[in-house]
């Protein structure tokens, strides 16, 4: 019975081919706009994590203070140095690296070619603290940073530049005003959400930066990489702990330094495109609700029209809840054809989005599941209505109809 009522359904919107595709429309462009927005919007979440995570694994970040701009600051402003570094890598207990990195924008020569890039110049637990791999030759060594050596690994961007295919290995380049000879090239990590090529480096032991480039012994950050499934949260105040009492930081005065955790930051950022993505998905799903308006009145309209037909299946015994499930079904299996459309084109406009825009193409097999089931259930409310008036029609009244 069930069968011969959606063959029924299918018949009627076959028949009216044309009114049954202007009604699917609204159902189809709020399904496409709500799978289109939160499946670019979890893209966009997972682009975030993975822009954060290329710059280490449980990464803290230590920089010296500012102070704000009405200058009323309560602590004496003072940059990091070796003594801060050497410090923390005494004291912190649970920790993968400590490094310390100074950069500075600097014009890189080769023969007679140039471009400007990022100089770093760290030391050798650099690679471990922010996830760096040496793809060809090696890191320098500890002796090589305490006794200042010129020599220097490159990036990517800079390897083909300059040498294209070719071995960069034992090549001298100048970094600025001094020479350097090329050791290892470094693993690529691409360009991060904000356009920043992370592949246009240089990086030299860190004396060799002090003393060369940029004439002091200051430290710019200090990272601390944190064991798998310790507390970032815990190692914030420890590292926080050990810097105030090796600054002799009294109790009543501000820290002069920052520690920054960027597993929060990456969950901060998380929830806000989170809730921005449900934001956008709950403004795209009231043109579900208009859609199933158009349900309704298209629904209403085939009542009317269908009057006679509804009177002639009473008046040969068919029952009213007949008539009832006819219209539901029908009403139904319109919404659902709308949003199976409107899923394929929403996932369509989200591939090509996410293209476009160079993030992961992430589609949640739960929101496309939630939106079938919400477009059936919008044909069933919406159609209720028109399907109940057709049921209760009076049999000779709709033989009269004309």
């Amino acid at each position: 019975m069930l069968w011969e009522t959606i063959r029924l359904a299918l018949r009627s919107v076959r028949r009216n081919a044309m009114r049954s595709v202007l009604t699917l429309l609204g159902i189809v462009i709020g399904v496409a706009a709500v799978i289109a927005m939160v499946t670019i919007g979890s893209g966009t979440t997972a682009k975030v994590r993975e822009d954060i995570s290329k710059l280490g694994s449980n990464l803290l970040v230590v920089r010296a203070a500012r102070p704000d701009r009405s200058g009323n600051s309560n602590f004496t402003v003072r940059r990091l140095e070796q003594k801060d570094l050497d410090v923390l890598n005494k004291h912190l207990d649970d920790v993968r690296a400590v490094s310390g990195e100074s950069q500075s924008q600097v014009r890189i020569v080769y023969g007679a070619q140039n471009t400007a890039a990022q100089v770093t110049g760290t030391d050798t637990e650099y690679f471990t603290a922010r996830d760096w791999t040496v793809s060809l030759g090696r890191a320098f060594t500890e002796q090589e940073v305490r006794g200042g050596t010129g020599v220097c690994l490159i990036g990517q961007t800079i390897r083909t530049q300059f040498f294209g295919s070719g071995d960069p290995l034992d090549e001298i380049i100048r970094v600025g005003k001094t020479s350097c000879r090329i050791i290892g090239t470094l693993g690529s990590k691409g360009y991060t959400g904000f356009g920043q090529d992370q592949d246009n480096l240089v990086l030299m032991p860190l004396t060799t930066f002090q003393r060369r480039i940029a004439g002091n012994r200051y430290i710019d950050t200090i990272y601390v990489s944190v064991n798998d499934g310790a507390s970032t949260t815990q190692a914030v105040a420890d590292v926080s702990a050990i810097m105030r009492e090796a600054r002799g930081i009294q109790p009543t005065r501000d820290d002069n330094f920052e520690v920054r955790d960027m597993t929060q930051i990456a969950d901060a950022m998380t929830s806000a495109t989170t809730a921005m993505t449900g934001m956008l998905g709950a403004v795209a799903g009231v043109s579900l609700l208009v859609g199933g308006i158009g349900i309704m009145n298209i629904m209403l309209v085939s009542v009317t029209e269908r009057t006679r037909e509804i009177g002639i299946r009473l008046a040969i015994g068919a029952h009213e809840k007949d008539i009832l499930i006819q219209f539901l079904v029908e009403a139904t299996v319109l919404s659902l054809l709308g949003g199976l459309l409107g899923i394929a084109l929403g996932l369509g406009l989200a591939g090509g989005a996410a293209s476009f825009l160079a993030i992961p193409f992430a589609p949640s097999a739960t929101i496309i599941l939630i939106a079938v089931v919400f477009s059936a259930l919008i044909g069933m409310v919406f159609g209720f209505f028109p399907a109940l008036r057709g049921a209760r029609l009076n049999p000779i009244d709709a033989l009269r109809h004309e």
